[in-house]
């Protein structure tokens, strides 16, 4: 349903954005959600048939050549860099797809119903989690938790954009938190398997292995089944990294789909950017005499 005052897609309901991931499984095509972290990143996603466009803070960090865990630090305000980046950068270049904002749920300084008035409000379809305190964990993971900055507010987020009529679409790394989730209201569930491997800043050796990751991402699928059986699920991170890397998950998996971040748009500008440049420094040139 074209938005009534721009002729465009944004914002959709809840209903129609589920409605329109639906309609792409009945057709036999996967589910792809892509993060975008600048306006460019956003509008080519969309040309490639991508799904949906998730603005991620780690998005600024990771465009501007530096690890997505960055968006995890106190490197600045997620929710406010989120925002703008949806707001002056992608929101104005996306026609049709819809778009879904990046919350930092534990933020103590915000009340969480009022900023997502503000996210609904730009015209964002949806939430997503993130910065996720679910891919935290020992020690550092334990003070979150028992500091007020527990996982447990984004369970919260989540339960109260489903009143709100936004479509959420989550990160969760254990079956606990899927089930979590799932009574919280959320329409789709990314199975997190750690931060994505490759290219100039991708993990080396902080990686799970491929068998584990399907393992993991079933139990996350099995852990949220056990509330509801209308949730879609997705795999990210760790050693799923390319499109083989995504279709072996589901091919072993429940999941129908995959969200990339690192491996769509950074992979993407570190090839070609290198390849290109490469092809033009063997571009023939006359030798001065």
């Amino acid at each position: 349903m074209p938005n009534p005052w721009t002729g465009k897609g944004n914002p959709y309901t809840r209903k129609e954005v589920v409605e329109r991931l639906r309609a792409t499984l009945k057709k036999g095509e996967p589910i792809i959600a892509a993060g975008a972290g600048t306006g460019i990143s956003a509008k080519f996603i969309e040309r490639g048939g991508g799904d949906l466009i998730i603005i991620y803070n780690s998005g600024r960090f990771r465009m501007a050549g530096h690890g997505s865990t960055c968006g995890l630090m106190s490197y600045g305000d997620a929710n406010a860099i989120a925002m703008e980046i949806g707001e002056y950068e992608v929101l104005p270049v996306v026609e049709e797809i819809p778009v879904i904002c990046g919350v930092h749920a534990t933020d103590p300084r915000r009340r969480m119903w009022h900023w997502l008035l503000q996210v609904k409000d730009m015209g964002f379809s949806g939430v997503n989690n993130f910065p996720t305190h679910c891919i935290v964990d020992g020690h550092f993971r334990q003070v979150l938790e028992e500091t007020g900055m527990s996982v447990k507010k984004e369970f919260e987020m989540v339960k109260l954009a489903r009143k709100m009529d936004l479509f959420s679409i989550v990160y969760v790394a254990t079956p606990a938190e899927a089930k979590a989730m799932a009574e919280a209201g959320a329409d789709a569930i990314i199975a997190h398997v750690g931060t994505t491997v490759g290219g100039s800043i991708g993990v080396k050796g902080a990686v799970c292995s491929m068998d584990d990751a399907v393992k993991r991402t079933q139990s996350i699928i099995e852990g949220a089944r056990k509330v509801r059986k209308d949730i879609i699920f997705l795999s990210h991170g760790g050693p799923i990294c390319t499109p083989e890397d995504a279709a072996y998950i589901n091919e072993h998996t429940d999941c129908v789909g995959f969200v990339g971040a690192s491996s769509l748009e950074r992979l993407a500008v570190e090839d070609s950017l290198t390849n290109l440049t490469r092809k033009f420094k063997k571009i023939p040139v006359k030798r001065k005499k």
